[in-house]
């Protein structure tokens, strides 16, 4: 907002300033997407955003259902649902649905609950509440159940309830919370019987876990080749990926994909660094370590060379689609964060550096932040709903 506070002023923003500033942020498309839906605003709707989720959706590029039905439920007041993963949360607990919510029949039965839910005075203040509910209270592995304005009407804290009740009195078993059709196996919210009621685990056994794929594993082998003694400064060499795929119209250093045992990725790798700056010495060309980084779907491995040349190497002119920056440029260029640690693992095996490092470890996910004083207005946005809503959610349908 402060380097391009209007839609104009990102319109005419070109895709490597974007990716510049994006850069070490992830999921790499949603700043080109904002670029090209900017242009698309003002080049081609006279300046005006689509004010309608189905036009929004429709209209501009990377706009999906949830984005959609957002901007358009807040900026402009549509009374129309949103389902995101913290909403998901939130409507599978209150309903008690214990089928897989990624699931295609749920998830359509999940927009449906949110477009009957959702304020029509309020729409915005709503969607927010029921996001912010699920990011600060009916949180995934925690959930603050004794400060949820909604926990009279949630089935799961009910289930929860009921089977302590059971426990304690060696009552017969409770059917499950939706039970819509459970002695004919047809009833497609409901856990299925393989996946029985956890004790432990309480309102948490909603949502059901999704099956979810391991990320694929791939292998990469890429290499900094630098000119330490360059007249002007040492540089090093960095080259652009393709306007598509995985992290397109970055900039990182030549690389080659690889075979997990190594064989001939030393041969593939000079290769590809002699078609970008000539001829190299192939004794010069050093294994440093490796990296591992994971993308949301792939587990990439790169493999990290280095290659110093000597002397004062004149910067030559490089053909398209590679330059030569100095280190300083390079930490403010259109890189990813796993080019930085590629880059760490060799500055680490320089001379006059601590070879001691620590080096580069795939991402684990940060603690939780504690909700800020801010986001405590839910209290106070539902308690005046409650004589109203409470009906409502009790009679949506199942």
């Amino acid at each position: 907002m402060l380097k391009w506070p209007t839609l104009q002023d990102l319109a005419s923003a070109s895709l490597e300033e974007v990716n510049q500033l994006w850069a070490g942020l992830g999921y790499y498309s949603r700043g080109r997407w904002l670029q090209e839906g900017a242009r698309k605003v003002v080049e081609e709707l006279g300046g005006h955003v689509p004010r309608t989720a189905e036009t929004l959706q429709r209209l501009l590029p990377g706009v999906g259902r949830y984005t959609a039905g957002a901007i358009a439920s807040i900026a402009f007041g549509q009374v129309t649902g949103v389902v995101d993963g913290n909403v998901t949360r939130v409507l599978c607990r209150v309903r008690g649905i214990g089928a897989d919510p990624s699931s295609t029949f749920v998830s359509q039965q999940l927009w449906s609950l949110a477009q009957q839910l959702v304020d029509p005075a309020r729409p915005g203040d709503f969607n927010q509440a029921a996001m912010e509910l699920g990011a600060t209270v009916c949180t995934p592995q925690h959930p603050l159940c004794s400060q949820c304005p909604v926990q009279s009407l949630c089935r799961a804290h009910q289930k929860v309830a009921w089977e302590q009740l059971v426990a304690s009195q060696s009552l017969p078993g409770s059917p499950d919370v939706e039970e819509c059709a459970l002695n004919t196996g047809q009833c497609q919210l409901c856990a299925p019987p393989t996946q029985p009621w956890d004790q432990t685990l309480g309102v948490t056994n909603f949502p059901r876990k999704a099956s979810r794929r391991p990320p694929r594993e791939e292998c990469s082998a890429t290499c900094v080749l630098e000119q330490p003694k360059a007249l002007g400064g040492a540089r090093i060499l960095l080259v652009q990926r393709p306007k598509s795929g995985l992290l397109a119209g970055l900039w990182e250093f030549p690389s080659v994909p690889a075979d997990p045992s190594g064989e001939h990725q030393r041969k593939a790798l000079l290769q590809e660094l002699q078609s970008w700056a000539g001829p190299l010495p192939a004794t010069r060309l050093q294994h440093f370590g490796q990296v591992v980084h994971t993308f949301s779907h792939i587990k990439l491995t790169y493999q990290v060379y280095g290659l110093a040349l000597e002397g004062q190497v004149p910067v030559t002119v490089t053909p398209p689609g590679a330059r030569w920056l100095t280190r300083e440029e390079f930490h403010t260029a259109a890189v990813s964060t796993a080019m930085k640690k590629v880059f760490r693992v060799y500055e680490g095996q320089q001379p006059g550096t601590c070879k001691s490092r620590k080096r580069s470890q795939v991402s684990t996910p940060s603690s939780r932040k504690k909700p800020s004083p801010g986001q405590q207005v839910l209290d106070s946005f539902f308690r005046p709903h409650f004589p109203t809503d409470a009906p409502k959610l009790k009679n949506v349908a199942q």
